[in-house]
Protein backbone atom coordinates (compact mmCIF):
# COMPACT_ATOMS: atom_id res chain seq x y z
CA UNK A 1 0.00 0.00 0.00
CA UNK A 2 1.60 3.00 -1.05
CA UNK A 3 2.24 5.71 2.11
CA UNK A 4 0.57 9.27 1.35
CA UNK A 5 2.30 12.17 2.28
CA UNK A 6 1.67 13.97 5.00
CA UNK A 7 1.52 17.58 6.09
CA UNK A 8 3.95 18.39 8.97
CA UNK A 9 1.41 22.09 9.76
CA UNK A 10 -2.21 21.05 9.47
CA UNK A 11 -3.74 23.55 6.50
CA UNK A 12 -6.79 24.75 5.21
CA UNK A 13 -7.43 25.65 1.79
CA UNK A 14 -11.03 28.22 0.91
CA UNK A 15 -10.71 27.76 -3.23
CA UNK A 16 -12.98 30.57 -4.73
CA UNK A 17 -12.96 31.38 -8.43
CA UNK A 18 -16.14 33.25 -8.82
CA UNK A 19 -17.25 31.83 -12.01
CA UNK A 20 -20.04 35.05 -12.07
CA UNK A 21 -18.07 37.75 -11.56
CA UNK A 22 -15.31 39.81 -13.26
CA UNK A 23 -14.68 43.41 -14.32
CA UNK A 24 -14.86 42.42 -18.02
CA UNK A 25 -14.29 38.95 -20.16
CA UNK A 26 -10.75 40.08 -20.74
CA UNK A 27 -9.80 42.27 -17.72
CA UNK A 28 -7.13 40.79 -15.81
CA UNK A 29 -9.41 40.49 -12.54
CA UNK A 30 -11.35 37.56 -13.44
CA UNK A 31 -12.29 34.17 -12.57
CA UNK A 32 -9.32 32.54 -15.17
CA UNK A 33 -6.82 33.72 -12.62
CA UNK A 34 -7.81 30.73 -10.06
CA UNK A 35 -8.85 27.91 -12.62
CA UNK A 36 -5.23 27.01 -13.40
CA UNK A 37 -4.50 27.27 -9.54
CA UNK A 38 -7.28 24.74 -9.06
CA UNK A 39 -5.78 22.97 -12.26
CA UNK A 40 -2.43 22.51 -10.50
CA UNK A 41 -3.18 21.35 -6.76
CA UNK A 42 -5.08 18.84 -8.37
CA UNK A 43 -2.46 17.85 -10.42
CA UNK A 44 -0.04 17.87 -7.22
CA UNK A 45 -2.29 15.43 -5.41
CA UNK A 46 -3.18 18.28 -2.51
CA UNK A 47 -6.83 16.98 -2.13
CA UNK A 48 -5.11 13.42 -0.69
CA UNK A 49 -2.13 14.78 1.79
CA UNK A 50 -3.23 14.05 5.17
CA UNK A 51 -3.44 17.55 7.26
CA UNK A 52 -4.50 19.19 4.25
CA UNK A 53 -8.26 20.31 4.24
CA UNK A 54 -10.42 21.74 1.62
CA UNK A 55 -13.09 23.82 3.31
CA UNK A 56 -16.51 25.80 1.81
CA UNK A 57 -16.72 29.54 2.09
CA UNK A 58 -19.10 31.27 3.16
CA UNK A 59 -21.34 34.32 2.99
CA UNK A 60 -20.24 37.06 4.76
CA UNK A 61 -23.45 39.25 6.58
CA UNK A 62 -23.76 42.79 5.68
CA UNK A 63 -22.93 43.73 9.28
CA UNK A 64 -19.25 42.20 8.88
CA UNK A 65 -18.59 44.53 5.83
CA UNK A 66 -20.45 47.66 8.27
CA UNK A 67 -18.30 46.73 11.04
CA UNK A 68 -15.13 48.14 8.41
CA UNK A 69 -16.75 50.11 5.77
CA UNK A 70 -18.75 53.22 5.13
CA UNK A 71 -20.16 52.16 2.27
CA UNK A 72 -21.85 54.78 0.05
CA UNK A 73 -24.84 54.51 -0.19
CA UNK A 74 -24.66 51.19 1.44
CA UNK A 75 -23.06 47.39 0.98
CA UNK A 76 -26.07 45.73 -0.11
CA UNK A 77 -26.15 48.65 -3.11
CA UNK A 78 -22.28 47.93 -3.87
CA UNK A 79 -21.54 44.56 -3.21
CA UNK A 80 -22.50 41.34 -5.17
CA UNK A 81 -22.54 37.74 -3.92
CA UNK A 82 -19.06 37.01 -5.47
CA UNK A 83 -17.88 40.24 -2.99
CA UNK A 84 -19.70 38.36 -0.19
CA UNK A 85 -18.50 35.28 -0.78
CA UNK A 86 -15.04 36.44 -1.09
CA UNK A 87 -15.14 37.88 2.22
CA UNK A 88 -17.03 35.18 3.50
CA UNK A 89 -14.13 33.22 2.31
CA UNK A 90 -11.03 35.17 4.18
CA UNK A 91 -13.62 34.58 7.58
CA UNK A 92 -14.38 30.91 6.78
CA UNK A 93 -10.33 30.53 6.92
CA UNK A 94 -9.97 32.42 10.04
CA UNK A 95 -12.71 30.67 11.93
CA UNK A 96 -10.96 27.24 10.83
CA UNK A 97 -7.61 28.20 12.74
CA UNK A 98 -9.67 30.25 15.75
CA UNK A 99 -11.41 26.91 16.59
CA UNK A 100 -8.69 25.12 16.08
CA UNK A 101 -9.59 22.80 12.99
CA UNK A 102 -6.14 23.64 11.50
CA UNK A 103 -2.85 25.40 12.35
CA UNK A 104 -2.77 27.30 9.48
CA UNK A 105 -5.56 28.11 6.14
CA UNK A 106 -4.82 29.82 2.69
CA UNK A 107 -8.07 31.77 1.66
CA UNK A 108 -7.35 31.63 -2.56
CA UNK A 109 -10.38 33.31 -3.52
CA UNK A 110 -11.44 36.54 -5.51
CA UNK A 111 -12.46 39.33 -5.41
CA UNK A 112 -9.71 41.09 -3.49
CA UNK A 113 -9.68 43.86 -1.41
CA UNK A 114 -6.79 45.34 -0.01
CA UNK A 115 -7.24 48.86 -2.40
CA UNK A 116 -10.89 49.09 -0.48
CA UNK A 117 -10.59 51.95 1.88
CA UNK A 118 -12.74 52.70 4.67
CA UNK A 119 -15.17 54.79 3.08
CA UNK A 120 -16.15 53.06 -0.33
CA UNK A 121 -17.70 54.84 -3.10
CA UNK A 122 -17.35 52.34 -5.50
CA UNK A 123 -14.49 49.61 -7.21
CA UNK A 124 -11.29 51.01 -7.06
CA UNK A 125 -8.28 49.15 -8.17
CA UNK A 126 -9.97 45.95 -8.68
CA UNK A 127 -11.02 45.83 -4.94
CA UNK A 128 -14.69 47.11 -3.59
CA UNK A 129 -14.87 45.36 -0.09
CA UNK A 130 -11.53 44.77 2.21
CA UNK A 131 -11.55 41.29 2.79
CA UNK A 132 -8.82 41.13 5.49
CA UNK A 133 -9.93 44.05 7.19
CA UNK A 134 -13.50 42.31 7.44
CA UNK A 135 -11.61 39.30 8.36
CA UNK A 136 -9.24 40.75 11.22
CA UNK A 137 -12.33 42.67 12.73
CA UNK A 138 -14.57 39.62 12.36
CA UNK A 139 -11.70 37.79 14.57
CA UNK A 140 -11.98 40.43 17.13
CA UNK A 141 -15.63 40.79 17.60
CA UNK A 142 -16.12 36.77 17.86
CA UNK A 143 -12.70 36.15 19.32
CA UNK A 144 -11.33 39.02 21.23
CA UNK A 145 -7.67 38.73 20.00
CA UNK A 146 -6.54 42.48 19.94
CA UNK A 147 -3.14 42.66 18.55
CA UNK A 148 -2.59 41.43 15.19
CA UNK A 149 0.11 42.30 12.71
CA UNK A 150 -0.55 42.30 8.72
CA UNK A 151 2.05 41.90 6.39
CA UNK A 152 1.05 43.01 2.79
CA UNK A 153 3.73 41.27 -0.06
CA UNK A 154 0.98 42.05 -3.14
CA UNK A 155 3.24 44.10 -5.90
CA UNK A 156 0.97 47.41 -4.98
CA UNK A 157 0.70 49.15 -2.40
CA UNK A 158 -2.15 47.95 -0.01
CA UNK A 159 -3.24 51.60 0.23
CA UNK A 160 -7.15 50.11 1.71
CA UNK A 161 -5.48 48.38 4.74
CA UNK A 162 -3.50 51.13 5.28
CA UNK A 163 -6.38 53.38 5.53
CA UNK A 164 -8.46 50.97 7.43
CA UNK A 165 -5.75 50.67 10.61
CA UNK A 166 -3.69 53.68 10.03
CA UNK A 167 -4.68 54.96 13.67
CA UNK A 168 -4.88 51.87 15.40
CA UNK A 169 -1.74 50.71 17.50
CA UNK A 170 -2.49 47.12 17.90
CA UNK A 171 -2.27 46.40 13.91
CA UNK A 172 0.60 46.32 12.71
CA UNK A 173 0.69 47.19 8.97
CA UNK A 174 3.65 46.16 6.40
CA UNK A 175 3.51 46.76 2.98
CA UNK A 176 6.51 45.68 0.53
CA UNK A 177 5.85 46.79 -2.98
CA UNK A 178 6.62 48.52 -5.93
CA UNK A 179 7.77 51.84 -5.61
CA UNK A 180 4.91 53.90 -5.95
CA UNK A 181 6.40 56.56 -7.80
CA UNK A 182 6.40 53.69 -10.88
CA UNK A 183 2.80 52.20 -10.15
CA UNK A 184 -0.39 52.43 -9.29
CA UNK A 185 -1.70 53.57 -6.58
CA UNK A 186 0.91 56.17 -6.60
CA UNK A 187 1.32 55.86 -2.68
CA UNK A 188 3.09 53.89 -0.16
CA UNK A 189 6.45 55.80 1.04
CA UNK A 190 8.21 56.12 4.06
CA UNK A 191 6.63 59.07 5.49
CA UNK A 192 3.27 56.95 5.48
CA UNK A 193 3.88 55.95 9.15
CA UNK A 194 0.58 55.85 11.13
CA UNK A 195 -1.94 58.24 12.24
CA UNK A 196 -1.21 60.40 15.55
CA UNK A 197 -2.40 57.74 17.89
CA UNK A 198 -0.19 54.53 15.86
CA UNK A 199 3.14 56.50 14.56
CA UNK A 200 5.19 53.87 13.46
CA UNK A 201 2.62 51.09 13.24
CA UNK A 202 2.30 51.39 9.09
CA UNK A 203 5.48 50.77 7.83
CA UNK A 204 5.92 51.04 4.09
CA UNK A 205 9.01 49.50 1.91
CA UNK A 206 8.87 50.60 -1.43
CA UNK A 207 11.09 48.81 -3.38
CA UNK A 208 12.76 49.43 -6.66
CA UNK A 209 11.28 48.14 -10.03
CA UNK A 210 13.68 44.68 -10.67
CA UNK A 211 13.77 43.71 -7.23
CA UNK A 212 14.56 40.12 -6.78
CA UNK A 213 14.56 37.41 -4.43
CA UNK A 214 17.55 38.81 -3.01
CA UNK A 215 15.69 41.99 -2.12
CA UNK A 216 13.06 40.66 -0.38
CA UNK A 217 15.14 38.30 1.74
CA UNK A 218 17.08 41.23 2.62
CA UNK A 219 13.27 42.95 3.69
CA UNK A 220 12.36 39.64 5.82
CA UNK A 221 15.52 39.45 7.72
CA UNK A 222 16.53 43.07 8.33
CA UNK A 223 12.95 44.75 8.84
CA UNK A 224 10.13 42.42 8.97
CA UNK A 225 10.97 39.52 10.93
CA UNK A 226 12.80 41.65 13.71
CA UNK A 227 9.50 44.18 13.93
CA UNK A 228 7.16 41.15 14.49
CA UNK A 229 9.60 39.62 16.99
CA UNK A 230 9.34 42.92 19.11
CA UNK A 231 5.81 43.90 18.36
CA UNK A 232 4.43 40.12 19.03
CA UNK A 233 1.53 39.86 17.77
CA UNK A 234 -1.75 37.10 18.42
CA UNK A 235 -1.99 36.69 14.71
CA UNK A 236 0.29 37.00 11.76
CA UNK A 237 -2.16 37.41 8.42
CA UNK A 238 -0.09 37.47 4.96
CA UNK A 239 -2.20 39.76 2.30
CA UNK A 240 -0.39 37.42 -0.36
CA UNK A 241 -0.18 39.20 -3.46
CA UNK A 242 1.78 37.63 -6.05
CA UNK A 243 1.86 39.92 -9.22
CA UNK A 244 5.56 40.26 -7.42
CA UNK A 245 6.61 37.63 -10.04
CA UNK A 246 9.04 38.46 -13.23
CA UNK A 247 5.77 36.99 -15.18
CA UNK A 248 3.03 39.47 -14.28
CA UNK A 249 2.20 41.73 -16.86
CA UNK A 250 1.20 44.59 -14.65
CA UNK A 251 4.19 44.98 -12.63
CA UNK A 252 8.16 45.18 -12.81
CA UNK A 253 9.66 42.57 -10.21
CA UNK A 254 11.24 39.53 -10.52
CA UNK A 255 10.33 37.00 -7.80
CA UNK A 256 9.95 33.91 -8.44
CA UNK A 257 7.78 30.47 -6.62
CA UNK A 258 10.87 29.46 -4.41
CA UNK A 259 11.12 33.05 -3.44
CA UNK A 260 7.12 33.15 -2.66
CA UNK A 261 7.72 29.72 -0.86
CA UNK A 262 11.30 30.27 1.46
CA UNK A 263 8.80 34.01 2.14
CA UNK A 264 6.24 32.03 3.63
CA UNK A 265 8.47 29.89 5.34
CA UNK A 266 10.19 32.61 6.86
CA UNK A 267 6.71 35.08 7.73
CA UNK A 268 5.00 31.73 9.11
CA UNK A 269 2.05 33.22 9.18
CA UNK A 270 -0.98 31.85 10.45
CA UNK A 271 -3.80 33.05 7.95
CA UNK A 272 -3.29 33.92 4.11
CA UNK A 273 -5.66 35.73 2.06
CA UNK A 274 -4.93 35.98 -1.69
CA UNK A 275 -4.75 39.48 -3.45
CA UNK A 276 -3.09 40.32 -6.72
CA UNK A 277 -1.63 38.34 -9.68
CA UNK A 278 -2.81 38.18 -12.99
CA UNK A 279 0.15 35.64 -14.27
CA UNK A 280 -2.85 33.51 -15.14
CA UNK A 281 -0.25 30.14 -15.95
CA UNK A 282 2.79 31.59 -15.65
CA UNK A 283 2.89 32.39 -12.17
CA UNK A 284 -0.15 31.60 -10.02
CA UNK A 285 -0.11 27.66 -10.10
CA UNK A 286 3.22 27.65 -9.05
CA UNK A 287 3.18 30.34 -6.33
CA UNK A 288 -0.05 29.44 -5.00
CA UNK A 289 1.72 25.71 -4.98
CA UNK A 290 4.84 26.97 -3.21
CA UNK A 291 3.00 28.90 -0.09
CA UNK A 292 0.88 26.31 0.62
CA UNK A 293 3.60 23.12 1.11
CA UNK A 294 5.56 26.06 2.89
CA UNK A 295 2.82 26.64 4.88
CA UNK A 296 2.19 22.87 5.75
CA UNK A 297 5.80 22.29 6.28
CA UNK A 298 6.39 20.16 3.39
CA UNK A 299 9.28 19.72 0.52
CA UNK A 300 9.17 23.25 -1.87
CA UNK A 301 12.53 22.46 -3.95
CA UNK A 302 10.35 21.19 -6.93
CA UNK A 303 8.02 24.00 -7.10
CA UNK A 304 9.16 25.47 -10.00
CA UNK A 305 8.73 27.70 -13.43
CA UNK A 306 9.25 25.88 -16.15
CA UNK A 307 12.30 28.54 -17.43
CA UNK A 308 12.99 29.27 -13.64
CA UNK A 309 16.93 28.24 -12.67
CA UNK A 310 18.91 30.20 -10.00
CA UNK A 311 20.29 33.11 -10.78
CA UNK A 312 18.15 34.59 -12.97
CA UNK A 313 17.78 37.69 -11.88
CA UNK A 314 20.68 39.38 -9.95
CA UNK A 315 20.42 42.53 -8.52
CA UNK A 316 22.72 45.70 -8.79
CA UNK A 317 25.09 46.71 -6.02
CA UNK A 318 22.92 50.14 -6.65
CA UNK A 319 19.70 48.32 -5.84
CA UNK A 320 20.99 46.57 -2.80
CA UNK A 321 22.11 49.81 -1.50
CA UNK A 322 18.59 51.31 -2.27
CA UNK A 323 17.12 48.33 -0.58
CA UNK A 324 19.27 48.65 2.37
CA UNK A 325 18.41 52.43 3.08
CA UNK A 326 14.93 51.59 2.98
CA UNK A 327 15.53 48.72 5.39
CA UNK A 328 17.39 51.57 7.91
CA UNK A 329 15.14 54.05 7.18
CA UNK A 330 12.04 51.65 8.12
CA UNK A 331 13.53 50.35 11.57
CA UNK A 332 14.28 53.96 12.46
CA UNK A 333 10.51 54.63 12.08
CA UNK A 334 9.19 51.50 14.20
CA UNK A 335 11.79 51.85 16.74
CA UNK A 336 10.32 55.44 17.86
CA UNK A 337 6.85 54.15 17.08
CA UNK A 338 3.92 55.84 19.67
CA UNK A 339 1.14 54.02 20.99
CA UNK A 340 -1.54 56.68 21.97
CA UNK A 341 -1.53 60.19 21.48
CA UNK A 342 -0.86 60.99 25.40
CA UNK A 343 2.40 63.83 25.53
CA UNK A 344 3.16 63.34 22.18
CA UNK A 345 1.09 66.10 21.07
CA UNK A 346 -1.05 69.56 22.84
CA UNK A 347 -3.73 69.13 19.99
CA UNK A 348 -6.68 67.31 20.77
CA UNK A 349 -7.68 66.67 17.15
CA UNK A 350 -5.22 66.11 14.09
CA UNK A 351 -7.05 66.41 10.50
CA UNK A 352 -5.62 64.97 7.46
CA UNK A 353 -7.23 65.19 3.99
CA UNK A 354 -6.55 63.38 0.65
CA UNK A 355 -8.41 62.59 -2.69
CA UNK A 356 -9.23 59.46 -3.78
CA UNK A 357 -8.98 58.35 -7.39
CA UNK A 358 -11.89 55.75 -8.42
CA UNK A 359 -10.01 54.48 -11.61
CA UNK A 360 -12.53 51.90 -12.69
CA UNK A 361 -15.72 54.44 -12.63
CA UNK A 362 -13.38 57.76 -12.92
CA UNK A 363 -14.67 59.92 -10.20
CA UNK A 364 -12.71 61.16 -7.28
CA UNK A 365 -13.67 61.65 -3.66
CA UNK A 366 -12.16 64.52 -1.22
CA UNK A 367 -12.12 63.40 2.34
CA UNK A 368 -11.45 64.91 5.32
CA UNK A 369 -10.36 62.14 8.54
CA UNK A 370 -10.26 64.24 11.75
CA UNK A 371 -8.71 62.59 14.71
CA UNK A 372 -10.38 63.27 18.05
CA UNK A 373 -7.56 62.66 20.06
CA UNK A 374 -7.59 61.00 24.12
CA UNK A 375 -4.67 60.38 26.51
CA UNK A 376 -6.92 57.04 27.37
CA UNK A 377 -6.98 55.12 23.65
CA UNK A 378 -6.42 55.84 19.84
CA UNK A 379 -9.77 58.29 20.16
CA UNK A 380 -12.44 58.23 17.87
CA UNK A 381 -12.73 58.98 14.15
CA UNK A 382 -14.99 61.92 12.35
CA UNK A 383 -15.02 61.22 8.43
CA UNK A 384 -16.29 64.42 5.82
CA UNK A 385 -16.36 62.75 2.32
CA UNK A 386 -17.75 63.93 -1.11
CA UNK A 387 -17.66 62.69 -4.35
CA UNK A 388 -20.00 60.76 -6.89
CA UNK A 389 -23.01 63.19 -5.84
CA UNK A 390 -23.33 61.90 -2.45
CA UNK A 391 -21.86 63.10 0.63
CA UNK A 392 -21.15 61.44 3.72
CA UNK A 393 -20.33 62.17 7.72
CA UNK A 394 -19.27 59.47 9.82
CA UNK A 395 -18.12 58.93 13.06
CA UNK A 396 -16.25 55.86 14.07
CA UNK A 397 -15.09 54.62 17.34
CA UNK A 398 -12.52 51.72 16.92
CA UNK A 399 -12.76 48.27 18.64
CA UNK A 400 -9.76 49.87 21.63
CA UNK A 401 -11.75 52.97 22.15
CA UNK A 402 -12.54 53.86 25.57
CA UNK A 403 -16.10 54.57 27.00
CA UNK A 404 -15.21 57.97 27.05
CA UNK A 405 -14.50 58.58 23.43
CA UNK A 406 -17.57 56.06 22.60
CA UNK A 407 -20.01 58.49 24.26
CA UNK A 408 -18.44 61.49 22.80
CA UNK A 409 -19.11 60.27 19.14
CA UNK A 410 -22.33 59.28 19.78
CA UNK A 411 -22.88 62.61 21.08
CA UNK A 412 -21.80 64.20 17.74
CA UNK A 413 -23.51 61.84 15.57
CA UNK A 414 -27.14 62.67 17.66
CA UNK A 415 -26.41 66.59 17.46
CA UNK A 416 -25.49 66.27 13.41
CA UNK A 417 -28.29 67.60 10.79
CA UNK A 418 -29.81 64.03 9.80
CA UNK A 419 -29.42 62.51 6.23
CA UNK A 420 -31.18 63.43 2.82
CA UNK A 421 -31.41 61.37 0.11
CA UNK A 422 -27.74 62.15 -0.88
CA UNK A 423 -25.95 63.12 2.58
CA UNK A 424 -25.54 60.19 4.56
CA UNK A 425 -24.91 60.60 8.13
CA UNK A 426 -22.97 57.30 10.13
CA UNK A 427 -22.35 55.50 13.14
CA UNK A 428 -20.29 52.96 13.26
CA UNK A 429 -19.16 51.80 16.76
CA UNK A 430 -16.86 49.12 16.81
CA UNK A 431 -17.01 48.45 20.53
CA UNK A 432 -20.70 47.56 20.20
CA UNK A 433 -20.82 46.39 16.85
CA UNK A 434 -23.16 49.11 16.04
CA UNK A 435 -24.00 50.71 12.89
CA UNK A 436 -26.38 53.28 12.06
CA UNK A 437 -26.95 55.24 9.79
CA UNK A 438 -29.65 58.77 10.10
Amino acid sequence: MKCMPQAKCSTGLILFPAFDWCISPTHPEREERLLYTKDQLIEEGLEDIENIQFFNPELADYRDIDRVHLCVPSAQNLLTDSHLISAGGAIRAARAVMEKDVEKSFAIVRPPGHHAMQTVFGDRGFCVVNIEAVMVEYIRKHYGVKKIAIIDTDCHHGDGTQDIFYNDPDTLFVSLHQDGRTLYPGSGFLGEKGGPAASGYTINLPLPPNTSEEGFDTVMERVILPMLEEFKPELIINSAGQDNHYTDPLTNMNFTAQGYARLNRLLSPDICVLEGGYSIEGALPYTNLGIILAMAGMDTSHVKEPDYYPGKFRQSSEVNRHIETICDQAMQLFRNRTGTATGKTAERTVMDRKRIFYDTAGFMVDETKIYHLCPECPGYTEIEASGNNTDLRAFCVPFNGCRSCQTRARDHFQRAPGGTSRRMVVLQDRIDDIYEVK
